[in-house]
């Protein structure tokens, strides 16, 4: 009697109810996107941080705001993760990205530092700059250019700092910007477009639409390569 009132309801026969679920199962997976992970942009939470780092040290890229563009990174010394995040930017891997550093004494890790130069960066960082300078012995040869120069970010930026510190070595970063050119300016928009890429979003709020003036400090006056928000007179 329950058989037959439950024909009378609509009741799918069991047989067609388990070809639906193998089907369903047989579906192909479409990839999640990242989490949104809310941070306090000046004063970042320990245990935020603490999160991304995991996902950076399982070889994962993670999006955060900085004193520029919102921008997305990896553990440098992770030469599967650069690559992955070269694949996600469709840019040539023999294109290093910039080093994320947390403070002056680590730049002097990573790069060569004149007296002079120091005195520069000491001046700017930490700020809206990229600092080109050439690299020292320990650097990885994924993050060299053909030059042996290395690009150097310590940005204003509290949370990205925490996440390097917290990581204990630099980020290779980049800009969220999109092969098209569009530049997400909040975590909503880089879940939109690059969260099937990513593996964790730090929302600290909107961000500035603004690129980093890039100096090149390899020669015996510093040279503007790009003018950013940074601002820098050339002498001479």
């Amino acid at each position: 009697m329950a058989g037959k009132r439950a024909a009378r309801c609509g009741a799918a026969p069991r047989g067609r109810f388990l070809y639906w679920a193998a089907k369903t199962a047989q579906a192909p997976d479409v990839a999640p996107h990242a989490p949104i992970q809310e941070i306090d942009s000046r004063h970042p939470q320990p245990h935020h941080i603490q999160r991304a780092v995991a996902a950076l040290e399982a070889q994962g890229i993670v999006a955060y705001p900085t004193d520029t563009y919102f921008a997305i990174g990896c553990d440098f010394t992770q030469k599967k993760a650069v690559e992955r995040m070269a694949a996600l930017k469709r840019r040539d891997d023999r294109k290093p990205f910039t080093l994320l550093c947390a403070d002056l004494s680590e730049v002097a890790k990573y790069a060569i530092v004149t007296n002079e130069n120091y005195r520069l960066l000491k001046r700017l960082a930490p700020g809206p700059y990229t600092f080109v300078l050439p690299a020292t012995k320990i650097v990885p040869r994924h993050s060299l250019t053909k030059q042996r120069t290395v690009g150097i970010r310590v940005p204003d930026a509290p949370v990205a700092i925490a996440l390097v510190e917290a990581l204990g070595r630099p980020l290779a970063t980049t800009s969220a910007q999109l092969p098209d050119g569009e530049m997400p300016i909040d975590a909503g928009e880089v879940q939109e477009h690059l969260g099937h890429l990513i593996d964790l979003i730090l929302d600290g709020g909107a961000t500035l639409n603004e690129p980093s003036t890039v100096l090149d400090l390899t020669g015996s006056v510093p040279k503007v390569l790009r003018q950013g928000k940074g601002k820098f007179e050339e002498q001479g």
